[in-house]
């Protein structure tokens, strides 16, 4: 059973930059792939990106890229999703969830394991 939590959400303005992070535990952590996850009030979860086991494949939802990246740390357990210019429409709960298969998916479905969320509030 894996556990993952994410931390370093918070309110930034627009334009302004986060730095999420997910550290898993109770499990081999390089033989998952992990994704990023969010869902706004009233919406329905939405796929931001995924990555590889090794980190070398990302993928990425049209809005947000050239502005967020994912990368990993196997030596430590961790995956990351640094945001910039951040806007109001990236407001939402962000999840980290990892997938018992080293190759990345973008559907939910696929993934098996799912953190608590942590909240980014974007101001105008």
């Amino acid at each position: 059973q894996v556990q993952l939590v994410e931390s370093g959400g918070g309110l930034v303005q627009a334009g302004g930059s986060l730095r999420l992070s997910c550290a898993a535990s109770g499990g081999t952590f390089s033989n998952y792939a992990m994704c990023w996850f969010r869902q706004a009030p009233g919406k329905e979860r939405e796929f931001v990106g995924t990555i590889s086991w090794s980190g070398r494949s990302t993928y990425y939802v049209d809005s947000v890229k050239g502005r967020f990246t994912i990368s990993r740390d196997n030596a430590k357990n961790t995956v990351f999703l640094q945001m910039n210019s951040l806007k109001p429409e990236d407001t939402a709960v962000y999840y980290c969830a990892a997938r018992s298969s080293r190759a990345p998916a973008t559907v939910a479905e696929d993934y098996d394991y799912w953190g608590q969320g942590t909240q980014v509030t974007v101001s105008s």
